[in-house]
Order: structure tokens, then sequence, then C-alpha cells
């Protein structure tokens, strides 16, 4: 296996882009990361996109953005792993490359949501739970984090008020985004306040319907070939999955495939939860960043929300997370923001990240997760 980097990002604001198609903001996406890559020529695209099929009645997206982005005849695939799809979409990327079938590739995660009332695209985004024994029963995708919520709380004495670091956090940290949907900064107060959307879920719990692309150029590290910045290696890539219903887990409270995932992206990496500088987790819910904190070893069970409350999640913090808004604060459109987040940590590990900057970030974590914890893809990426 070669050793991988990336040595180009491109991303689109996340926002409700009314006026724009799926194909126009991927495309900017491609544009910026190959011009910052130095305009290389890749020999395959991966597209991560879970509901172009069901909002935008477009399937065969990899070709319909080859086609928009000028890279006709390129080798060009969908990759679908529900919320999971975007981190999927550059483990493809990165497996093509390691392997030795091309030496430059694309990886681009793309989500159009926004032009459809938020029923279609609830019952669009139940489609990554379990259809016979879930969704069929009218049980909504906050619904099952409600679930998980709730027993979190019943099992280690949390109140709901201690989820609110999560939020306070991601939108602070969102503030100085510019590519962020959500630049507003918010009190424990306003999270307190704000309306119930499935109990003990609250709005400022969630992230928020919304539209995105970002794009990243691998390359195999060991060539020649002049890239405009120095490669920001994939230490650690890994995939792992779970039962795709809750009820099925023997215990539903500890996520399996992130588990599994982050241990075998450590174990590539040689690293451990000590050395990660920055953790881009995937925070769909707050209940999602707690169970992930833990899962991923930087807490034991039930602690995670104390490392909210403790400011270990803050970007001066031991652990920090969402270093620019994270799904929360910068939106989560939901096949892109597994690359919206490699796109951020290469800012954090070239030091370009602004007032986001964490000093001296050399290792950065990724992680996607796909459904309730059923699917997880966990990167490391080193300076």
């Amino acid at each position: 296996m070669r050793n991988v980097g990336i040595v180009g990002i491109g991303q689109c604001p996340v926002a409700e882009h009314w006026d724009r198609s799926l194909r126009d903001i991927a495309t900017e996406a491609v544009t910026e990361a190959l011009h910052d890559a130095g305009d290389p020529t890749p020999g395959a695209l991966y597209v991560g996109n879970m509901l172009a099929g069901q909002l935008t009645g477009q399937e065969n997206v990899a070709t319909a953005v080859a086609d928009a982005a000028g890279l006709l005849p390129i080798e060009a695939i969908k990759i679908e792993a529900a919320c999971a799809a975007g981190g999927a979409a550059i483990r493809a990327a990165y497996l093509t490359v390691a392997s030795g079938a091309h030496d430059c590739v694309l990886a681009v995660g793309v989500e159009k949501m926004t032009d459809h009332l938020n029923d279609s695209v609830s019952a669009a985004l139940a489609t990554a739970a379990d259809a016979d024994y879930e969704a069929s029963h009218g049980v909504s995708f906050v619904a099952l984090n409600a679930l998980l919520m709730r027993r979190y709380m019943h099992d280690h004495g949390v109140s709901r008020e201690e989820f609110a670091p999560f939020s306070v956090n991601a939108h602070r940290n969102a503030a100085g985004n510019r590519h962020a949907m959500f630049r507003d900064e918010i009190s424990i107060d306003d999270y307190m306040a704000s309306p119930v959307v499935a109990d003990p879920i609250v709005i400022l719990d969630s992230a928020a319907i919304c539209d995105g692309a970002a794009a990243l150029v691998l390359c195999a590290v060991d060539d020649d070939h002049p890239y405009r910045h120095p490669p920001i290696r994939i230490a650690g890539s890994a995939c792992a999955t779970d039962t795709l219903g809750l009820s099925e887990r023997r215990d539903p409270m500890r996520w399996q495939a992130v588990v599994d995932s982050a241990d075998a992206a450590y174990r590539q990496a040689g690293v451990g939860p000590a050395d990660i500088d920055a953790f881009e987790l995937h925070d769909a819910f707050t209940i999602v960043s707690a169970l992930s904190l833990e899962a991923c070893g930087f807490a034991e069970p039930g602690d995670g929300v104390r490392l909210a409350a403790d400011g270990a999640i803050r970007r001066e913090g031991d652990v920090p997370i969402a270093t620019m808004g994270g799904l929360k604060g910068r939106g989560h459109p939901i096949g892109a923001s597994g690359v919206y987040q490699a796109v951020e940590a290469i800012h954090q590990l070239r030091g370009t990240a602004g007032e986001a900057q964490i000093p001296d970030a050399r290792t950065v974590m990724i992680q996607s997760v796909g459904g309730s914890g059923s699917v997880a893809v966990t990167h490391i990426l080193q300076a």
C-alpha cells in the first residue's frame, strides 16, 4: 500500500442554496480543490451522497458531477453510506490511490436538501434507519436519537442542560467560519429555551437541514509531482458497521462501529486518543457527541457530557471538537459533512484555520457516522 496525502481542498458555503443545483455547488467545490492542488489531472471521482435520488430526482450523481465539472471521461462512482457517505467517499479515494489504481483522485461530498418541506426530508433521512423495524413504524431519525439521549440521561444521572455546552461550543466555533451556516453564538439560556423536537431533543441539539459541497484531491505522496501545498498524510483510514436497528444491539449506548473504526485507525496511525490534537466528530445531535467521545476513548461511559461541562471540548481544551463549527454550527449537508470535516482538518494542519487554529496541530481525527451508529468511517490525518 502506498502512502496517500491530501493536496487540495475546496468547499462552498453551507446554506440554503435556493437558486443553485446539486451539480452547481459540487462543481464549485471540485474546481476550487483542483486549483488548490495546482490543477492536476485526476484519474477517478468518488462522490459521497445519500439523498439526491429522493430529494432532487437525480441518481447517477457522480456522472452528473463529472460532466458538470468538465472531467469526462473520468471514472466516476457515487458512494452511499447514509450520513457517513462523505467519509466513505474519502475512504474509497484513499484505497484507490493506496492500491496504485490511480495516482490522483477526487473525493467529493454533496447534498441538496432545502428544496423540499421538512416532512419530506425527515422521511428521506429515515431511510438511514431500519426500514422494516423502525421507519415503517413511524420512528423518525430524530426520535431514535431522542431515545438514546433519554436512556443516557437515565443511566448516568445527567440532565438535559448538561448537553448544552456541545451546542454552545459549536456555535462559538462557527462564528469565525465564513463557510458556516450558523455564525451567531448562543448561550445556555438560549439552549434551554429552544423548542422541543422529540423530547428531550430540542432544536439546538440538532444539526439543520441545508445544502453544501466539499472536495478533496488525494495523491500518492511518494511521487515527485509538485503540488502547491505539502501533502497532509492519511495515517489511518477505517470503516466498521453495527446492526442497522438499535433494538438488535446488546448495548445501544456503546457504539461498537465507532469503537471498531476508531481502534483500527489508531492502530494504523500508531497513535491513541492522547495524541489527537483535534477531533472533528459527527455531532448531528448532542447525544452523538457524547457517545462518540466515549466510544473513541476520550471519556469513560457517562463522562462525555462532563468533558463538555469542564471545557475540555473547547478549542483551548484538551479534546477540541467541532473546531470550525462542526455539523451543528457549520451545518450538516448529509453526504458532504465528512468531506467538510476533512477540509477543516486540513486547514488546522496547514496552519490556515485563522481564529479557529489549534496551536501546533499535527494530528487530527475525523469521523463520519451513518444511521444510529450503524456505520462509522474514521480517518487520522497528519501534517
